[in-house]
């Protein structure tokens, strides 16, 4: 069963980043929260090379994709990203803030393994991060007013993706901390579904 939700897991994320890939490329826009996508690629290259350095296994092998997909991901943030932002914002100080954000998101993550060790900190700030994004894209689409860089495909994959290890972890290994955190996650994750589909039958009001 664990392997399954593993696999169920890996299989969403990777939909959700690959399809985040070609709406922003489609947009010009950036698909995952800033934030969000700087904790996600620090989480991910550092267990990727973590499980390269001692044994691979499932897990390790999917993130090493995610790790992959998350640095494209990355490329259209840095290309597109500032024109979301005001236009005080010039592109050295764009670039600034962005290397200044991918440092302390590794920080944040090695600083979660001194405290954890490795098995529980990758579980502990991959669901603390979740949550993050969870909130974040309900704000992208406030900031965005409607559907652009966003999608109901990254919706729906990324309430899966969170759900098969809330279950996973959280259920069947018996982690409070993890059960709480997963279902806050899916609270947020279906009030985005839901926004999206309000949005997508109400255009004219969202753009009002």
């Amino acid at each position: 069963m664990n392997l399954f939700l593993t696999i169920l897991s890996g299989v969403a994320w990777t939909t959700v980043y690959v399809c985040a890939i070609l709406v922003g490329f489609r947009d010009k826009s950036y698909a995952i929260p800033a934030a969000a996508l700087g904790l996600n690629i620090a989480w991910e290259v550092i267990y990727a090379l973590h499980s390269l350095s001692t044994r691979l296994s499932v897990q390790g092998v999917i993130n090493i994709a995610w790790a992959l997909a998350d640095m494209v991901i990355v490329y259209t943030f840095l290309r597109f990203g500032r024109r979301e932002l005001p236009g005080f914002v010039t592109r050295p100080l764009f670039v600034g803030w962005s290397v200044l954000l991918l440092i302390a998101s590794f920080i944040v993550q090695w600083l979660f393994i001194a405290e954890f060790d490795w098995d529980p900190a990758s579980r502990y700030a991959a669901f603390l991060q979740n949550l993050l994004m969870s909130g974040l894209f309900i704000a992208m689409f406030a900031a965005r007013r409607g559907l652009r860089g966003q999608s109901m495909v990254i919706a729906v994959a990324k309430w899966i993706g969170t759900l098969a290890p809330t279950i996973s972890f959280g259920v069947l290994q018996n982690s409070l901390f993890i059960l709480g955190i997963g279902l806050l996650c899916s609270i947020f994750d279906l009030s985005y579904i839901g926004l999206l589909w309000w949005a997508k039958r109400n255009p004219a009001t969202v753009r009002g």
